[in-house]
């Protein structure tokens, strides 16, 4: 007997409803999907194949019981949010949605057999894999820096227990301090923008640690929103903060030592600090490695209509972990990404109509009190790679209303993408 498409949905469903607490085994008539991270991309491709496709049976892998987002951390940095405003619970997606939320580490994926292993031992199958696993860092780049040394010297690109260790670190200072922010070499996560990171927490320091000082030994001698980050480091921030571009210092940041808390830069100059914040350089997760989705770079090639691995077959990645050419590793780029690959794999597994991809990112920055800037930007799936259509980017000089207006602009966006990731 042949069924219909709606039939086969409801049986198919009835049955995900029945196997949606076993650990190892989810069957289902309607295609297995497991998803590897649970931040704005993964969270959000959960949700949306859930929500479109009851019939597939979909489990969210994400080894953190709570997300804390790391957009907005830096706004907790300045004291204009809390850190419970920016974590948030993964039971609607499980309680509402139906999605199976599994907190333990993936440690394995065998493309092959098509499974993915837990620290657990379990092993979990799937028909499609997708892959938002975020970013891992180079911890070689900066001589004796590493997760030890991040303890003392935090990244704090990790939102959650290493942005606390910064916020604590920045509270207890003396005033007159020395701050150091040491900007990752491109590509990298933005948010939580090491820029943005300047404005905040020389914000800080401007209200809360007098004769404080903030240096910003960058990798680099250019970089996003660079005009509105310099006026404002200029005109609000100017007895606080030093930009230093990589041509200055022969490449920024390259050595610490947490046992005295200095830095030293490429030209062999020696800074003593009393917090320092080292942003090493970034790759794809590392289970996006284990699973063979990475090239020479580190990062994970895709094919620009589906997001689909270019070396593993039933493999999308999105988000940070992705090359996605002209769009930023940002948050509001990998929930974009994520309504992509959920069409495409629910077209695949459901063999429901696809829908030309579209694209969208906006990054937000907030500069000082009320004072919010933007960059963003709509892109096209081209043959080779992800393009730019057009944008748009604030301009320095705008006045007070503008700038008003863009913050609030940017908090209403965090209540719709944290909603539409979660529920």
């Amino acid at each position: 007997m042949k069924l219909t498409r709606r039939e086969f949905g409801v049986l198919a469903g009835a049955v995900g409803v029945g196997a949606a607490s076993a650990k190892v085994s989810f069957a289902s008539g309607g295609g297995k999907v497991v998803v590897i991270g649970g931040g704005a991309g993964g969270a959000t491709v959960a949700r949306y194949l859930k929500k479109d496709a009851p019939e597939l049976d979909i489990t969210l892998v994400e080894v953190q019981k709570q997300y804390t987002t790391c957009f907005y951390s830096n706004l907790y940095l300045g004291g204009y949010r809390t850190l419970d405003s920016i974590t948030h619970s993964y039971s609607k997606l499980s309680d509402e949605y139906g999605v199976n939320v599994v907190h333990a580490l993936a440690t394995g994926v065998d493309g092959n057999a098509k499974t993915v292993t837990l620290e657990t031992g379990d092993v979990l199958s799937y028909d499609k894999l997708v892959l938002s696993p975020g970013i891992d860092f180079r911890w070689d780049l900066i001589e004796g820096y590493g997760p030890e040394a991040a303890q003392v010297m935090p990244h704090a690109y990790k939102a959650g227990v290493q942005t606390q260790i910064l916020k604590q670190q920045l509270e207890a200072m003396p005033a007159g301090g020395t701050v150091v922010i040491a900007p990752p070499p491109n590509p990298f996560r933005c948010p939580p923008g090491p820029y943005e990171r300047g404005c905040m927490i020389a914000n800080y320091l401007q209200k809360n640690k007098p004769g404080s000082k903030l240096l910003i030994l960058d990798s680099k001698d250019k970089h996003s929103k660079m005009a509105l980050f310099q006026d404002a480091y200029n005109n609000i921030y100017g007895d606080i903060v030093e930009w230093v571009a990589a041509e200055f210092t022969d490449g920024g940041v390259k050595s610490v030592n947490t046992a005295d808390m200095t830095v030293t830069t490429g030209d062999g100059e020696v800074t003593k600090v009393d917090v320092a914040n080292i942003i090493p350089g970034q790759k794809a997760g590392l289970i996006a490695e284990i699973a063979g989705c990475t090239n020479d770079s580190g990062w994970c090639p895709i094919v620009p209509e589906t997001f689909e691995s270019r070396l593993v077959p039933d493999v999308h990645v999105l988000g940070d972990a992705s090359i996605a050419a002209a769009m930023p590793k940002s948050g509001f780029s990998a929930n974009s990404q994520a309504k992509v690959v959920a069409n495409a794999v629910r077209a695949s597994l459901t063999g429901s109509k696809a829908f030309p991809p579209r694209f969208r990112n906006t990054c937000w920055s907030l500069i000082s009190d009320d004072n919010g800037v933007k960059v963003g930007a709509s892109y096209k799936a081209g043959e080779e790679k992800v393009e730019k259509v057009d944008g748009f980017i604030s301009k320095v000089g705008e006045d007070d209303a503008v700038r008003e207006q863009t913050f609030a602009e940017a908090n209403g966006w965090y209540d719709a993408i944290t909603a539409d990731m979660f529920g």
